[in-house]
């Protein structure tokens, strides 16, 4: 069983931002898996179903983004699932361009407080991740006023794409083949 998280921030007024862009994959995930994510469970929003043949929990912690771990560690207790093989992390990256994806095995936070909190709650920094690019911040912006903005009609067109290939990325780590999606999607941004 894997449990797939996407990070974001809850209520109306995240919706759509850059911060959010893990809650986006997992609504598109659970649109096309036909999995409701509507149960209350962990501090998240969770919906169970199936991808490529295995079991999923697709997740939305409910903690707001810095605080994520602790919804992903009750969560991981609960199904007892082994977050250095069963856990994918889905979160926004300012260090790449819209709608770029970076994948990985395992790595540091590298800023992320939504992931700092959870290689905390977790103990360690081994789980897989698939980072979406959300663009770099212009200079003189405040970090938080950037990451809490909304896309501009050019960027979501590139942010489609993106959401397209991580629902693809995902599946491709589900089916056990997380080096091929590293492959795949991390080659994409040197050949552009």
């Amino acid at each position: 069983m894997f449990i797939i998280a996407g990070l974001g921030n809850p209520t109306r007024e995240y919706e759509g931002t850059r911060h959010n862009v893990g809650f986006d994959v997992i609504d598109r995930l659970a649109a096309r898996y036909n999995i409701d994510v509507d149960v209350k469970k962990h501090r998240a929003l969770i919906g169970k179903g199936m991808i490529a043949g295995q079991k999923v929990i697709l997740a939305k912690p409910q903690t707001y983004m810095n605080l994520s771990g602790e919804s992903i560690r009750s969560i991981l207790d609960y199904y007892k699932v082994d977050p250095e093989t069963e856990l994918i992390v889905i979160y926004d990256d300012i260090s790449l361009d819209v709608g770029k994806l970076r994948i990985r095995a395992k790595g540091s936070a590298g800023g992320h407080n939504g992931i700092k909190n959870i290689i905390a709650h977790v103990g360690g920094s081994v789980f897989p991740r698939i980072k979406v690019g959300v663009g770099e911040k212009p200079p003189k912006y405040d970090l938080a006023d950037y990451v809490l903005g909304h896309f501009s009609k050019a960027e979501q067109e590139l942010m489609e794409e993106g959401y397209e290939d991580a629902v693809k990325a995902v599946e491709m780590i589900v089916s056990g083949d997380i080096s091929g999606a590293m492959n795949e999607y991390n080659r994409k941004k040197k050949e552009e």
